[in-house]
């Protein structure tokens, strides 16, 4: 049986346009913009400046921070600019402007590591080297969650549920790269020094299980793969650890405080690429859907790529958006260029357009309570609504309001099509900032 969590919602998942769609590698883009910032933490400074020449995977900015994660450079070329550039969460960010050489040169400094010599401290060293981050939307450091767990830590969760609707990114990865996915789960194994592996996918993706069980017993992996129950959002790391586990994240503590450390597909195919080859995160496989797109795709992309680049590798738009998403229709950032870079956090770049677009003018709450059914950290979202509304910071705050994960299943459940989820995600950034000053 499928294992699940209480509340949350059934949409439908759009993903048929992409989802039998094999990773296709971009066509290398003439210029990429890597920001100092594409991880939660503090931003890098940049290491190198303009005129100079630099190579694939070469580390281009980095910072003594402890919460961060350094930069690398995804193509080979010439650094055209250092300098203030829009970045996907809305703001101007310092970003590193490389122009291709279309040579595709390696930094010489990469070389291999050999995981059989390699101490825990050795790995979550290398994970921090690489910059590797949390690849499902978090971009939380991957080495701080490896340090912060270890003697911690007795379930590593990894997780494939991908919930949203339109992303395939992660399935088609389960689907060509399992190989991959199962020896990143062994780096793992060792850092942690714990065989308890669970792999969660949900069960609309039945066509990688067989694929996925071939290789933990080909590899003699402790790894278990775990169906999971399709419902949104299945992947969220508090859900996915009850589903898995029925172990209960209290507000405030972390995976760690009930010993267990959740990485996504794509991160741990990073770590392994990374130990394997020495080479960091310089790529994403990003999906590019939405009904306003000629022909939706799942790529492989070089960080920094353009999105206007891959929205011409799909051939464009064959009409035009009323929405543009970085993300899924659900956690998504909303856009109003093209004119963005792809980041670590990037798995899916959507333009809707039509009926996709379900927004009202001045939509107005029921009072129908349906959010407060929907709601996966059990929540009201309809009290939340009211004191975000007030600015009772305060009252907000009381009724747990600062746990609400932003999901959008009370917005998407809505019949007055209120946006609860955009109006939370505001009033958590006052109380937040309230709170720093």
């Amino acid at each position: 049986m499928a294992f699940k969590f209480r509340g949350g919602i059934h949409p439908n998942d759009q993903k048929a346009a992409t989802n039998d769609k094999p990773i296709e590698k971009v066509k290398a883009p003439e210029l990429v913009h890597l920001p100092v910032s594409m991880h939660i933490g503090a931003p890098c400074s940049p290491l190198v400046k303009v005129g100079d020449t630099v190579k694939v995977g070469q580390k281009i900015a980095d910072t003594e921070a402890f919460v961060s994660a350094p930069i690398h450079a995804s193509i080979s070329g010439t650094v055209k600019a250092v300098a203030p550039r829009l970045h996907p969460n809305g703001t101007k960010v310092m970003t590193i402007t490389i122009e291709n050489d279309f040579k595709d040169e390696p930094f010489e400094g990469l070389t291999p590591y050999d995981l059989s010599k390699m101490t825990p401290d050795e790995i979550v060293k290398a994970v921090r080297e690489g910059g590797v981050v949390g690849h499902g939307g978090a971009t939380f450091p991957a080495h701080i969650k490896i340090s912060s767990g270890l003697g911690k830590v007795d379930t590593i969760i990894i997780n494939g549920a991908e919930c949203e609707p339109y992303i395939t990114s992660d399935h088609r990865l389960l689907l060509e790269q399992p190989e991959k996915l199962i020896e990143g789960i062994n780096v793992l194994i060792k850092a942690f020094g714990v065989e308890n592996v669970l792999i969660g996918v949900e069960e609309n993706k039945k066509n990688a299980f067989d694929k996925i069980n071939e290789v933990i017993k080909a590899k003699n992996s402790p790894a278990k793969l775990v169906p999971l129950h399709t419902r949104f959002p299945q992947g969220a790391e508090k859900q996915l650890i009850y589903a898995l586990t029925k172990r209960e994240i209290p507000s405030g503590k972390l995976p760690s405080d009930v010993g267990c450390a959740v990485f996504n597909v794509d991160t741990a195919i990073a770590i392994d690429t990374l130990i394997d080859t020495g080479m960091p995160v310089i790529r994403r496989i990003v999906t590019v859907s939405g009904s306003a797109v000629a022909n939706p795709k799942n790529l492989h992309s070089p960080i920094g790529t353009p999105i206007e680049h891959l929205i011409n590798e799909c051939g464009g738009l064959k009409e035009e958006p009323n929405k543009l998403l970085m993300g899924g229709p659900m956690m998504g950032n909303a856009q109003f260029t093209l004119d963005i870079p792809v980041i670590k956090g990037t798995n899916a770049f959507l333009a809707l357009s039509g009926e996709e677009d379900r927004r009202v003018k001045n939509p107005a709450c029921l009072r129908c309570g349906k959010c407060v059914h929907v709601c996966p950290m059990g929540l009201s979202p309809v009290y939340m609504n009211l004191y975000a509304n007030k600015a009772l910071h305060e009252q907000y705050e009381e009724i747990g309001g600062l746990d609400c994960m932003e999901c959008g299943s009370c917005s998407y459940e809505c019949p007055a099509r209120v946006q609860l989820v955009q109006n939370f995600r505001a009033t958590k950034q006052k109380i937040l900032a309230s709170k720093r000053k």
